[in-house]
């Protein structure tokens, strides 16, 4: 399969010479039904036209019943974020040519003689925040936001008020090269009250850095109700997200999250990190959020109820486990990961008990794990801790 892919702006375009000969030595065209409107005057008379609408198996299928190459129309610069990486993932032997336009992005830096030197670039156009999440949390100086109409600039800017991240201002543009044509500098509360044109982007530009501590005190976290202790202490906790080896991970399970400060440090050093944190006490779901807004962390997902009546094949498998909670269960537990490790993945808990030590022991060597490290951790007057981390067991290293 061949496609020849033409980046276009938000307005009529002016073909190239060159554009103009391969828009004539063709039949077969496609787009968004924004895009027809602006190229059809300049198609052949003869021309096929392919709509690029959902569901999207039926636009390649239309693709697939062509024995002609394809002319393509996208927004801007179709290999930012845009269509000819959905045509690279679709048909990687395929051939795709790209003449690109200026980037959304890129046009709204412009006008706002914006330096773009060390500018990071998201998508949550039909994304999820991650990545957002992530810039965010990292304090990039210059943030460029490609929009949806849910993720919009106003629901942008609460995002970042909710979780504390004032320290940025906002450029908007509106329908760019368009018709209605706006732009807009505005602080966080000023956007996050204000309704946008529907087509729009967004640069946040940091003006001071939020600091942020290594290890969070204990007594900064929101905790139980006369329960101060429920908490893994900093000194433990660092040890365990070393030994969890969450800068080199992707996706991190957190049972029984309490206060959320496993997670919340586990963010803090990692932003790209998958967090799925999980825990059977309901009030402890309104503790988690208000600590993830105290120091930043959006992005951590909240599953709610015991963990042994959750379906776990409907998230990502871990890279690392941290076990806070287990209800004496812990063999069960251990039986239930086992389905969705990877070979990679590490377990790891906080242990005060002997025969929470011994139940943790016997669960991992019932899934072919072993222990591979194991610390013992007095704090204060605290009772000692044992610290865990098990790997699973490798049968080959004898081998050869």
């Amino acid at each position: 399969m061949t496609f020849h892919i033409i980046g276009i702006a938000n307005k009529i375009p002016r073909f190239t010479l060159e554009q103009q000969d391969l828009i004539s030595r063709h039949v077969v065209f496609s787009g968004g039904t924004r895009h027809y409107e602006l190229v059809k005057a300049q198609l052949p008379e003869n021309h096929i036209w392919i709509p690029i609408v959902a569901p999207m198996a039926n636009v390649f299928k239309a693709y697939e019943t062509q024995n002609a190459p394809l002319v393509v129309f996208a927004s801007g610069n179709p290999l930012f974020y845009g269509f000819s990486n959905t045509l690279q993932a679709k048909y990687p032997k395929a051939k795709i040519t790209t003449t690109p336009y200026f980037s959304a992005i890129q046009l709204l830096a412009n006008a706002t003689h914006t330096n773009s030197n060390l500018l990071q670039t998201v998508s949550v156009h039909g994304r999820t925040w991650n990545h957002f999440d992530a810039a965010l949390i990292q304090q990039k100086p210059l943030i460029g936001v490609l929009t949806d109409a849910e993720k919009n600039p106003a629901t942008l800017a609460q995002r970042m008020l909710d979780y504390g991240y004032s320290n940025y201002k906002m450029s908007v543009g509106e329908d760019l090269e368009g018709a209605h044509e706006a732009y807009h500098e505005l602080t966080l509360l000023e956007a996050s009250k204000k309704v946008f044109y529907p087509l729009n982007c967004v640069l946040l530009k940091k003006t001071a850095h939020r600091k942020f501590d290594f290890g969070i005190k204990d007594t900064a976290f929101l905790g139980l109700p006369n329960r101060p202790n429920m908490i893994t202490k900093m000194s433990v906790r660092l040890t365990t997200l070393h030994l969890l080896e969450v800068m080199n991970s992707a996706v991190f399970w957190d049972i029984g999250f309490c206060t959320g400060s496993v997670s919340i440090e586990a963010k803090l050093k990692n932003p790209n990190l998958e967090i799925i944190a999980f825990e059977k006490r309901a009030e402890c779901e309104a503790l988690l959020l208000e600590n993830q807004k105290r120091f930043g962390t959006p992005g951590i997902d909240r599953v709610m109820g015991d963990v042994f009546e959750q379906d776990l094949s409907k998230f990502p498998k871990p890279d690392a486990i941290f076990i806070g909670g287990h209800g004496g269960k812990l063999k069960a537990l251990c039986s239930k990961f086992s389905a969705f490790l990877k070979p990679e993945t590490v377990i790891v808990i906080n242990a005060v008990k002997a025969d929470s030590i011994a139940l943790f022991k016997a669960g991992c060597a019932a899934i072919q794990y072993e222990i591979t490290e194991e610390m013992r951790m007095t704090l204060n007057a605290h009772n000692p801790i044992t610290v865990l981390k098990a790997k699973t067991v490798q049968t080959d290293r004898n081998s050869g």
